[in-house]
């Protein structure tokens, strides 16, 4: 099991859609989160894309020397970049950052906000230039490793002796994510990438859709990996998780929800249509699923559902996931640096025991807490993985 965090380049707040409680996302808060990150543990932070965000190159590229362990998950574009271009920048990265970049295609959904990047590809175009810039990409890099080059002529993309000089340091390429619930996305992801990504669905519905990737995948002799995108809303007990999550929603009002599922119905991603009609804008069926609520896909496009419960809980939604064969988990919560902090500290005890390994500092010794009265030290407190078994 691996758990990754998010980087807000989009802007961070203790409330959705309100300027009240926001913050500004600058190099400076993104530093903190990232550093947190990396402390905590997380396997890695989720750098989002669009004209909304800073751009996830630079943003990323900015946090290699604050991190040590931390990776990066970037996106490819294409139509934003060319795959050889695209290939020399993750090379670059991988190479300055010690093998820290991850790879995460999008194909983007938003028409409006493609033709002002210049794509004017519609959904199926996108897919089928998606799966030669992904040839192209990978081979690229794959034959960097011994000094090759490479040619390809397709129907929309085409390179003569395209060469790398300096390869990356993962082999044979960076490894690739994506998400999308299309079959076109589909036939892409079985084809070439290295993990499913998945937002965070009902759990029935992501057993189909997982299930869906894997039979694809099977078929042209592959294995994937799989993720899912999700929000959390953790505290110590329900009653307080579920009160914080209205908390997050309570100045939004209807007009700003009509706008922004207004939008999301305009867009070709049929991933952004299965997280509308969890609730299809509705405020009193926001909980699609026990402990899943969907209440940020009320104006936040992309990702809308939130695990929410007590630690205890939240941890066997977890597991229930992974059971489904998920074994990344990319989580956010506003805002991000608080609750980066809060999640690690009430829900990475509750995880397996081969992850709490993981996620320790072995170089660090006690005592641990606040020594009390100048002298007695609070007893380590050891959680094993039956707390998980017991509440699933």
């Amino acid at each position: 099991m691996k758990i990754f965090w998010f980087i807000p380049t989009h802007g961070d707040s203790r409330y959705l859609g309100t300027s009240k409680g926001a913050r500004t996302v600058d190099h400076s808060y993104m530093k903190q989160i990232a550093i947190a990150a990396d402390q905590l543990g997380y396997e890695g932070v989720l750098i989002p894309t669009g004209r909304s965000c800073e751009d996830p190159w630079i943003s990323a590229a900015s946090l290699i020397d604050a991190t040590t362990r931390l990776k990066f998950l970037v996106a490819l574009r294409p139509g934003v970049t060319t795959p050889a271009l695209a290939a020399r920048m993750a090379a670059t990265f991988d190479r300055l950052s010690g093998g820290r970049v991850l790879l995460n295609l999008v194909t983007g959904g938003d028409e409006q906000e493609l033709q002002g990047d210049g794509v004017y590809e519609d959904h199926a175009t996108r897919y089928k230039t998606a799966a030669e810039y992904l040839t192209i990409w990978r081979e690229i890099l794959r034959r960097s490793h011994e000094g090759e080059d490479f040619s390809f002529h397709g129907e929309s993309l085409s390179v003569d002796h395209a060469k790398l000089l300096y390869p990356p340091i993962q082999k044979p390429y960076p490894p690739l994510w994506f998400g999308g619930s299309s079959e076109d996305a589909i036939a892409l992801a079985a084809d070439q990438v290295d993990t499913y990504l998945s937002w965070g669905e009902p759990p029935a519905a992501v057993k189909e859709k997982i299930q869906r990737v894997k039979d694809a995948a099977a078929a042209k002799g592959r294995r994937l990996n799989y993720g899912i995108r999700l929000h959390v809303i953790v505290r110590e007990t329900a009653q307080q998780a579920w009160q914080a999550a209205e908390e997050l929603i309570q100045y939004i009002d209807d007009d700003t929800i009509a706008i922004a599922q207004q939008k999301f119905k305009q867009m070709d991603s049929v991933g952004q249509r299965r997280m509308a009609e969890l609730h299809n804008g509705d405020r009193s069926k926001l909980e699609v699923s026990p402990n899943l609520w969907a209440g940020v896909g009320l104006v936040r496009g992309g990702a809308g559902t939130a695990l929410v419960g007590d630690p205890a809980t939240v941890a066997a939604r977890i597991q229930e996931y992974a059971d489904l064969g998920i074994d990344t988990f990319i989580f956010s919560g506003y805002p991000h640096l608080e609750e980066a902090i809060r999640f690690a500290e009430l829900v990475f005890p509750l995880l397996p025991l081969t992850l709490q390994e993981k996620l320790s500092q072995p170089h660090l010794t006690g005592p641990f807490g606040e020594i009390v009265a100048n002298n007695y030290t609070p007893p380590k407190t050891t959680v094993t993985a039956e707390v998980v078994s017991e509440t699933t």
